[in-house]
């Protein structure tokens, strides 16, 4: 059984316990995360951490029933009968555009959902999961919206499996870049500049220039050429490339220079990414064939408006520098030029003695 599918069915247990334990509960969204599952609700009181014991014992009650996943395909009105106490999911229906709700149903407990969920609730290991943490998230990430209880588990198919990652997390919370970082006199965060914004100290900051002139190094041998780009453009610029179309809610407010100053004519926005000004470094001039393929290279500090509940330190912050990349080629050029990239990336990760990572590649159709 695919452990996605296992801690995607956890998501649906949890929330069925919840619906026992709390009665009134509006529920949010579950799925499965990486090494678990979580799930969002809008609760009748208050939650903390000691009640997550008794939570968790009500689910392996449930799994021990051995409960069947039924798949409901309904009409979209016996739907909205169903969720009718459920602002929620009567949110989540109106946005559909199939005629049929596809919703999946364990006991007295449905929910709206595509699947994949296992067969019944016996097919899961109830030693092999627990649940972490309580946190807030604005239901579906607006601060708009009204602030959710999230509830952490995580989860895997054997409980030997689970004690190690325990173990795991124990040991690198020893070694929490956060913690170390103040320790060693390398950054802070102030709260006075901003949350996810960093302050390099003398020896963080000698370092992190070490490691660029390392990576630029290493970019130049392998035939990049180096740019430079601004931190902000003009509003249009991002609406041009579908930045604001698709992007927004990452971004930062435009500035607006046209209420500040009569001669100014446009409105501009800190820079999200860097695509765009290589794009336009690129257009400047025409180029022949002979000179692709051709390879645009920047250590460019960007800057995104992260939600304040996943910022993560350096891992997950509002600014920060990123070694880009853009290359321009032939489509005969292009197997070439991956292969060409991941080999440049497994040796700048191998060098930091990174040897357990995943690569994806993102295509646009």
């Amino acid at each position: 059984m695919n452990i996605e599918t296992i801690r995607h069915s956890l998501a649906h247990i949890l929330a069925h316990a919840v619906q026992e334990l709390y009665p009134g509960t509006k529920f949010g969204i579950g799925p499965a995360i990486e090494n678990g599952f979580y799930y969002d609700f809008d609760l009748p009181r208050a939650l903390t951490p000691e009640d997550l014991p008794e939570i968790e014992k009500k689910m392996k009650e449930i799994i021990k029933k051995n409960l069947e996943f039924r798949i409901k395909n309904l009409e979209i009105n016996e739907a909205k009968k169903i969720f009718k106490d459920q602002p929620y999911k009567l949110e989540l229906i109106d946005e559909l555009k199939e005629k049929k709700v596809k919703c999946y149903e364990t006991g007295k407990f449905i929910d709206l959902c595509k699947g994949l969920h296992v067969k019944s609730t016996k097919e899961i290991n109830p030693d092999g999961f627990c649940l972490t943490k309580i946190a807030g998230a604005y239901w579906r990430g607006s601060e708009r919206n009204p602030m959710l209880t999230r509830i952490y588990g995580i989860a895997f198919k054997t409980k030997k499996e689970l004690v190690n990652f325990l173990k795991a997390e124990v040991e690198a919370e020893k070694r929490d870049h956060r913690v170390l970082g103040q320790k060693l006199d390398l950054f802070h965060i102030d709260e006075n500049i901003g949350a996810g914004l960093i302050l390099w100290h003398p020896k963080g900051a000698i370092l992190k220039k070490i490691i660029e002139d390392y990576v630029l190094d290493e970019y130049l041998k392998a035939g990049y050429k180096l740019v430079c780009t601004p931190h902000i453009a003009k509003l249009n610029l991002w609406e041009t490339s579908g930045h604001t179309d698709f992007y927004r809610e990452n971004m930062f407010p435009p500035m607006h220079l046209r209420e500040i100053a009569k001669e100014e004519k446009d409105d501009y926005e800190i820079k999200p990414m860097n695509c765009p000004f290589h794009i336009a470094i690129y257009k400047q001039s025409i180029k022949s064939y002979r000179q692709l393929p051709l390879r645009y290279t920047e250590l460019g500090t960007v800057y995104r408006y992260e939600k304040t509940g996943v910022l993560h330190g350096l891992i997950r912050a509002r600014g920060f520098t990123q070694d880009d990349a853009h290359i321009f080629c032939t489509p005969e050029q292009l197997g070439k030029e991956l292969v060409s990239t991941l080999r440049l990336t497994l040796r700048i990760l191998k060098t930091f003695s990174f040897k357990n990572f995943e690569v994806y590649l993102s295509t646009r159709p």
